[in-house]
């Protein structure tokens, strides 16, 4: 068991919500995204609210200026072979305006929410409007 394992917590239906999340999104038409923090208290990792956002700009104005979050995102692309697909990525929300005490919080659940989640891959940002330019990240035309 790893030390992330044993600092962080998951509940139940939180791990209810990221399976059922990860399964109803594989075949969505629009992009659909959820946002969990962690209690600072408790360390237990959750869902921040019950919304499941399906605009980038929604989102990118629900994100906090100063704290970090992760955010489930499942963002369906056509590729430039013309394939469709469907990425299912973390977002490591890292503001610079957050304090040191927060960063670390984060960044150590980091793996752990990855692998919880079973997300495919783990994108860093720093600020909320970079979510204005996922598509072109997913697409690795950055």
């Amino acid at each position: 068991m790893s030390s992330e394992s044993r600092l962080y917590t998951f509940s139940t239906p939180t791990k209810d919500k990221l399976r059922k999340f990860r399964l109803s999104t594989s075949r969505a038409k629009d992009p659909q995204a959820v946002i969990y923090q962690i209690d600072k208290k408790t360390l237990e990792i959750s869902q921040a609210d019950d919304e499941t956002y399906t605009s980038m700009p929604d989102l990118s104005d629900e994100l906090p200026d100063n704290s970090p979050r992760f955010v489930l995102l499942s963002y369906p692309i056509t590729m430039a072979s013309g394939r469709q697909s469907v990425p299912y990525v973390l977002i490591s929300y890292l503001p610079s305006t957050c304090n040191q005490e927060s960063r670390m919080l984060y960044a150590g659940a980091k793996e752990l929410m990855r692998n919880e989640s079973e997300a495919g891959k783990v994108i860093e940002i720093d600020d909320a409007e970079d979510l204005l330019q996922m598509e072109q990240k997913l697409k690795g035309e950055e």
